[in-house]
């Protein structure tokens, strides 16, 4: 999934963009109430986690705004007001769910997954299918042809958006920033590693091929 942290804390924001990332979701990152207030209406997130009390733009009105704009991703709040009209004003401003600082990642990470299995099921996917080959995003597990092929973090993430494009032409620009998160040319080999490796798990033991280069171009996954 695509999550947007909307975090003034660099600390916490820190600790759940990495937390996040190594559960092999892609991150950003909004420092203020007004910055995550232009990302968020990309509208390009599966989830956004917003802390209530934001310097520029508070978190409740970066809400409410996104939420009058028809921005329907579901939000995750995050706040040290645990009172219960503290959590009440924070639903009614368009919030999904509220979690009381302090808390502990693996509960973050429990409500972000709740939340992205409400959603309708033809905005979120939770599972891709591309020939016989299958990623259940939720478990984190991929099969083909009946036979579970163990993926690291970044080769799930690449697996990820060239499932999410099937049939369609990713070129190296656009893994570098969605898988990577670069948005320049490390002038490194590290997206044709990764292809190979990938290569090796998913195409290797079987008898047909999906993941093939267009020269020049870029990749393309298909059946």
């Amino acid at each position: 999934m695509r999550i947007l942290i909307i975090e003034d804390d660099r600390e916490a924001a820190n600790y759940i963009r990495k937390g996040l990332k190594e559960s092999g979701h892609v991150v950003d990152h909004a420092a203020d109430g007004e910055e995550g207030l232009e990302m968020g209406r990309s509208a390009e997130y599966d989830i956004l986690v917003v802390d209530r009390m934001l310097p520029k733009l508070d978190g409740l009105s970066v809400i409410e705004t996104l939420r009058d704009e028809g921005i329907s991703s579901p939000v995750l709040i995050l706040s040290a007001l645990g009172e219960v009209d503290h959590r009440v004003e924070g639903l009614k401003a368009g919030g999904d769910d509220y979690l009381v600082k302090p808390y502990a990642f693996a509960e973050l990470l429990a409500r972000i997954e709740a939340l992205a299995r409400r959603r309708d099921p033809e905005t979120v996917r939770t599972k891709l299918v591309v020939g016989d080959l299958e990623m259940d995003l939720l478990a984190r597990k991929v099969m083909r042809g009946g036979e579970e092929i163990l993926l690291q973090p970044r080769e799930f993430r690449l697996l990820e958006f060239l499932m999410k494009h099937s049939g369609q032409v990713v070129t190296r620009t656009m893994l570098l920033e969605k898988v990577w998160d670069y948005h320049f040319d490390p002038q490194t080999n590290v997206i044709d590693v990764h292809i190979s490796r990938l290569r090796s798990k998913i195409d290797k033991p079987f008898d047909d091929a999906l993941l093939h280069t267009v020269r020049g171009a870029g990749y393309r996954l298909q059946a």
